[in-house]
């Protein structure tokens, strides 16, 4: 079996239940509770090892803040983002989160890039 080698980091586990959803290859999803503490994220650090780090914060102070400790811990992260009009990861509609991974090279559901009614 193939390990797998990107690692997707959120917040909340509605967020990871979100990106879950319109993902459509297996990733690791790594959910934080908010911030996280430096002994965390040194025990990431060597759960990680040679995976490709992806972080998707809200986009409000408490993603800020996230962001900055793992720049500092996972220099190499690639840093997703949404559209600050939808402020966190759960909220933002499917068809733009999708397009978002998309973007970064995930494999997503292809229904997930379709617009619902009223979005």
């Amino acid at each position: 079996m193939r390990r797998v080698e990107k690692v997707i980091i959120v917040e909340g586990r509605s967020d990871k239940q979100k990106v879950a959803a319109v993902l459509n290859e297996p990733v690791v999803i790594v959910c934080t509770n908010g911030t996280i503490s430096d002994a965390r994220l040194e025990e990431l650090a060597d759960e990680l090892e040679g995976c490709d780090i992806y972080v998707l914060a809200d986009a409000d102070e408490a993603g800020e803040k996230l962001r900055r400790q793992f720049r500092r811990m996972f220099p190499e992260a690639e840093h997703l983002y949404i559209d600050r009009a939808y402020r966190e990861v759960a909220t933002a509609p499917p068809w733009h989160l999708a397009q978002v991974l998309l973007r970064a090279r995930f494999d997503v559901r292809i229904e997930s890039l379709m617009r619902g009614r009223g979005e």
